[in-house]
């Protein structure tokens, strides 16, 4: 039988490590789907839609759409004044102890209204999208009560509606101890326990995240947490071994963890369990270049063990005002030292692992969702290379185009 297609795109070359590096190939895209994908003298014969259309890549490489697998997209306010601090020589541990950090951010939060969080964050997304994001990763953790972490997923899910963009919503309600609970950390927690199952029927939690870490919450406390998650059948992420280890990583792993996420000081014995729970080590070098951290993640640990590393912006506030991807594939290469493949499989096939979703997107397969991205570049190399200059010829999501140059 004949594939059919709704549309053809023609005349691509890929660097995407395949054996089919470099050379031409062509993509038939069938109801949002990649219907046919292999070199371009090899394509079927097939059968047009009704409304088919031919596009010419004109020699483009094509990639995996890119998959933001980590972000604190949707906030309130900004704190430039904390990166003025932190200049002046404040660590980012000083400025949270004395009320900064995360908390500085709930305020204005929960301050803002439906409305005025979706602007700002949807201004930011289309600056992810013009840069070949075609899936992302929001979580909410700046409510830190349940009226406003509603409101920040709610954000999440209307910003997937409205953008051309997959968006997957993370619950991290255990971000930080408001100020209401000072000095309670353990009352905290049961709150966040309880706020699950009404975020869950409302539909509005695909994960669940907790930071685990001495400025936040205890592995004790952040297993309540998972526990509650796993109850409800949700996947759990972790904030894990960014400023210290205390063994956010073993407990992640203990309940299988889709990812562990910044990974500083994560060990050997962190590795192994990584490897074993099939969990992927998320690093993000735009947190690790602003906080002026000089611990790397163990990278070379990680090769050895087999652990899937996937690379995001961390786009937030404080730590990672961020919104480049191709930035953060090369801050993961000259700082943490990765290879130009690792930093590109870390944006497509590994940071949709990292999400539960490798089934749906980060790979140009049959049966995938037909997201990928034309780049006006000669080789892969150039995606990470060039530092401002981000070459984006055209992004196609479902089989649509969502952003073009021309």
């Amino acid at each position: 039988m004949k594939p059919r297609f709704d549309a053809l795109w023609r005349n691509l070359k890929t660097g995407d490590g395949s054996d089919r590096a470099g050379r031409a190939v062509a993509i038939g895209v069938s109801a949002g789907k990649i219907a046919w994908f292999g070199d371009d003298a090899g394509l079927p014969a097939f059968e047009p839609a009704a409304a088919f259309v031919q596009h010419d890549g004109a020699g483009a490489l094509v990639t995996p759409g890119l998959v933001e697998c980590h972000t604190h997209l949707v906030f309130g306010g900004n704190r430039a004044d904390e990166f003025r601090r932190r200049l002046a020589g404040a660590s980012y541990e000083e400025i949270a102890r004395a009320g900064g950090g995360i908390v500085s951010t709930v305020g204005a939060t929960r301050a803002a209204s439906e409305d005025e969080l979706f602007a700002s964050a949807a201004a930011r997304l289309r600056r992810l999208v013009c840069e070949g994001v075609t899936t992302v990763e929001i979580k909410s953790g700046y409510g830190l009560d349940l009226q406003t972490e509603a409101k920040m997923l709610r954000v999440a899910r209307r910003l997937g509606r409205e953008l051309p963009v997959t968006v997957y919503a993370t619950f991290l309600g255990a971000h930080a101890l408001p100020p209401e609970y000072r000095g309670r950390p353990d009352d905290y927690i049961e709150l966040v326990c309880g706020m699950l199952p009404a975020l869950a029927d409302e539909g509005l939690v695909d994960a669940v995240d907790v930071f685990c870490e001495n400025i936040a919450f205890s592995a004790a406390q952040s297993e309540r947490v998972l526990q509650a998650a796993q109850r409800l059948g949700l996947p759990v992420k972790m904030h894990a071994e960014q400023l210290s280890n205390i063994g956010a990583t073993q407990l992640a792993t203990r309940y299988g963890a889709l990812s562990t996420d910044h990974l500083e000081h994560a060990a050997e014995a962190d590795a192994e369990a990584m490897s074993r729970a099939g969990t992927v080590a998320v690093l993000l070098p735009a947190a690790y270049y602003c906080l002026r951290e000089t611990k790397r993640p163990p990278v070379e640990l990680f090769r050895r063990h087999g652990v899937p590393m996937a690379i995001a912006t961390d786009c937030n506030p404080g730590t990672a005002p961020a919104l480049s991807p191709l930035l953060a594939m090369n801050m993961a290469c000259t700082l943490f030292g990765l290879t130009l493949e690792e930093a590109l499989q870390g944006y497509t096939r590994n940071a949709a692992l990292a999400l539960g979703k490798a089934g749906r997107h980060g790979v140009l397969e049959p049966g995938r969702d037909a997201d990928f991205v034309l780049w006006d570049v000669d080789s892969p190399a150039e995606l990470v290379y060039w530092l401002g200059a981000a070459a984006c010829r055209a992004v196609i999501r479902r089989g649509e185009i969502v952003h073009d140059e021309h």
